[in-house]
């Protein structure tokens, strides 16, 4: 099993639909299992997964664990060699497992990857580049000088600085 994909939904049918079929043409070529945790949602969401997606493994829970026990159920029944937490309003691109997988093989000192986000009009969301948390990295940004300076990876870093 090369990758499982992991989601947590919550009364997002629509989204959940359209991330599935995204998730399904990314996962052409590869061995691919895909586990929703479904947090009880109300909307109908675990009844339309099961009719137009019978591929994927959807764990129904009665109650609403929150997203990190959810995950972790899910992650605990993973078999992948790799894990992708993705969120229910996420379109895949087609390439995108191909080559996230390239280069996570090809670099085994990489621990996790992040991708490049863009919304749906094509536009980068630079928050899919947030550097680590650090108290200097939040004291710059109450600062302002993270704003000031974006420019500068000692006042607002980033992933990509790293």
């Amino acid at each position: 099993m090369d990758l499982s994909v992991l989601i947590v939904n919550y009364n997002v049918k629509a989204f959940i639909d359209q991330c599935l079929r995204s998730v399904e043409r990314a996962s052409k070529g590869l061995q691919v299992e895909v586990i929703v945790v479904d947090n009880a949602s109300s909307d109908g969401s675990v009844a339309h997964i099961q009719k137009h997606f019978p591929w994927v493994t959807c764990i129904a829970s009665a109650e609403n664990l929150g997203f990190g026990r959810a995950n972790n159920l899910a992650a605990a029944q993973a078999k992948g060699e790799f894990v992708l937490y993705l969120n229910p309003d996420t379109v895949v691109s087609e390439d995108n497992f191909h080559r996230a997988l390239e280069v996570m093989r090809a670099q085994p000192e990489i621990g996790s990857m992040g991708c490049r986000m863009i919304d749906g009009s094509g536009h980068f969301l630079p928050e899919s580049k947030r550097g680590l948390p650090t108290p200097a990295v939040a004291l710059y940004r109450i600062l302002g000088l993270a704003k000031l300076f974006p420019n500068t990876p000692v006042l607002a870093p980033t992933m990509l600085d790293n």
